[in-house]
């Protein structure tokens, strides 16, 4: 067994597995791919890891002990005061890809609640070529968001998404976002380091959780254009009630709710209608 292996099985013992991958990458300066290539450890790597190790256990995220979240194909800066990008956010930008994919010519996107921005940095990068918009209303994620999207041309903004971006009423192909959705009834159910570490901003939501979905829904009405797409993330739970607000919104059709990685509920997605009565819109 090599001094990778028994860190890492010593490690494993305290915190998840994928986490000593993550944070012995860290310490040693390589991917996780490269960990079991890497040779033998120093003694000052051995005490980083063992720090890092340590602050894991206190239940520091381990994303926010090495600065870095992968997503997708891209990896984004992260840390206190932005919300750590989840694989289940993946199966919906990957949708929302595929949206973007079938349609001729450059389309206009806008993500809502863009947080760190990774939604954002994981279509223009899989989907160069478009034009992108990021609203994010918190100072300290925009902090983040404007180092992983500087140079990709995506127009970052801070603002609420009550009124964001009127210029572009009616004209938006794609709005896509990761609101905050966790209900406040259900705060002691949220593990304690989500609940110490990460921002509240970006996980509750009122009492049903879905303050900032109803918000969101007016928005995307706004904003769409007629047969425009919307999709937006909820909790298991709102596998009914979120796309309920699409459908008593009245200006969209082809409400559907979707699965994530684990065939859980997990996203909305419905289509601004183009027509009303049977004239169009």
């Amino acid at each position: 067994m090599t001094e990778v292996q028994r860190a890492l099985r010593r490690a494993s013992k305290v915190i998840p597995a994928a986490d000593a991958r993550m944070l012995l990458a860290h310490a040693l300066g390589v991917t996780p791919a490269r960990l079991l290539t890497a040779g033998p450890l120093h003694g000052h790597q051995i005490d980083a890891f063992d720090d890092l190790v340590r602050a894991r256990v206190g239940g520091t995220p381990a994303q926010y002990l090495t600065g870095r979240a992968p997503f997708r194909t891209v990896e984004v800066a992260v840390g206190p005061g932005v919300f750590i990008p989840r694989p289940e956010t993946e199966v919906m930008t990957g949708w929302a890809i595929e949206v973007l994919r079938g349609r001729a010519g450059e389309q206009t996107v806008v993500e809502l609640c863009a947080g760190s921005g990774a939604i954002s940095l994981a279509i223009c990068t899989e989907l160069p070529g478009h034009v992108q918009y990021a609203v994010e209303l918190s100072a300290a994620a925009v902090e983040y968001a404007d180092v992983n999207l500087a140079g990709t041309g995506v127009i970052l903004l801070q603002g609420d998404l009550a009124d964001a971006l009127p210029e572009l009423d009616g004209t938006v192909d794609l709005v896509i976002a990761n609101p905050p959705y966790v209900p406040l009834e259900s705060y002691d159910g949220i593990p304690a380091e989500v609940r110490e570490h990460e921002p509240e901003l970006a996980l509750f939501s009122g009492l049903d959780g879905l303050d900032v979905m109803r918000v969101l829904t007016r928005t995307a009405r706004r904003l769409l254009r007629p047969g425009g797409w919307v999709c937006a993330e909820h909790a298991e739970l709102q596998h009914r009630s979120a796309p309920e607000l699409f459908v008593a919104d009245g200006g969209f059709d082809q409400v559907r709710d979707r699965c994530d990685y684990n065939d859980r509920p997990r996203f909305v997605t419905a289509r601004r209608r183009t027509t009303v009565a049977g004239l169009p819109l």
